[in-house]
């Protein structure tokens, strides 16, 4: 019966920590951030991808072809993130902040 009333109060905290986190997660970088990030969007993604976004080496990301193939901030996310397994799309997640990874999926699809 112990175990039980230590168990409630442990998941609870569990569920409010992971509550914050993603509150936190989701806060956009700050404008001098943004700046850089926009330039890295622009160069480094823009060496594969062209440096007007419209496709090279990889796919485009010019905002309709993504939402017409169903992209969202979170699967642009995890595809910025992780990479792309057995192409030249390498995990930027050891390198970029979560929220730098959202800002710039954010980014990718909304029309400019």
């Amino acid at each position: 019966m112990v175990l039980k009333q230590t168990l409630i109060p442990i998941a609870l905290v569990g569920l409010l920590m992971q509550a914050g986190t993603e509150a936190w997660a989701q806060e956009s970088p700050a404008q001098p951030r943004q700046q850089q990030l926009d330039y890295l969007l622009k160069h480094d993604c823009g060496s594969c991808h062209g440096m007007t976004l419209q496709g090279g080496l990889g796919p485009s990301l010019l905002p309709n072809l993504l939402q017409q193939k169903g992209h969202t901030v979170d699967s642009l996310s995890l595809i910025i993130s992780k990479g792309v397994p057995g192409t030249a799309m390498p995990p930027w997640g050891p390198i970029l902040a979560d929220d730098d990874i959202r800002w710039i999926a954010n980014q990718l699809l909304q029309s400019k």
